[in-house]
């Protein structure tokens, strides 16, 4: 019987960071689900987690293209009658500029407790400020 060898990823985590000024969200946010899933690796299995954590600053200065930014909405429901909140992509962006690129990436990411996971590495801050700088990040090569 041949069998198939997984390589075991036993490497230490690795962290990115992304500069999201004048960044387009869609295209940012792609690339950003593509390397939690480790689609960059030779190693790349659907299943196994990569342990790479990116961090994504200056979330404020994300930019989408045409009339998105008022036409984009964003829902929410507090599970009570009557309580859907509906707000426009300035709103959410003058409230939580964080959230609408957490939004983005989730919506690539697998619809299961792998996606779930996943979500958890990455950390987005609005300004150009974060609490990693311990870990050593380094560049995330983007493609714009």
């Amino acid at each position: 019987m041949n069998k198939t060898h997984i390589k075991k990823d036993t490497f230490n985590a690795k962290w990115f960071f992304v500069d999201a000024d004048d960044q387009t969200l869609g295209r940012l946010s792609s690339q950003i689900a593509s390397y939690l899933k480790n689609k960059n690796s030779i190693y790349f299995t659907p299943f196994q987690i990569s342990r790479s954590h990116i961090i994504v600053i200056n979330a404020k200065k994300i930019k989408i293209s045409g009339q998105k930014k008022y036409q984009k909405l964003y829902k929410r429901h507090s599970g009570r009658p009557g309580g859907l909140k509906v707000e426009t992509f300035t709103q959410l962006q003058n409230r939580l500029p964080a959230r609408i690129i957490e939004k983005a990436v989730k919506g690539m990411l697998p619809k299961n407790t792998l996606g779930r996971k996943l979500f958890k590495y990455l950390k987005v801050y609005d300004g150009p400020n974060h609490p990693h700088s311990a870990q050593k990040p380094i560049p995330l090569p983007i493609h714009k």
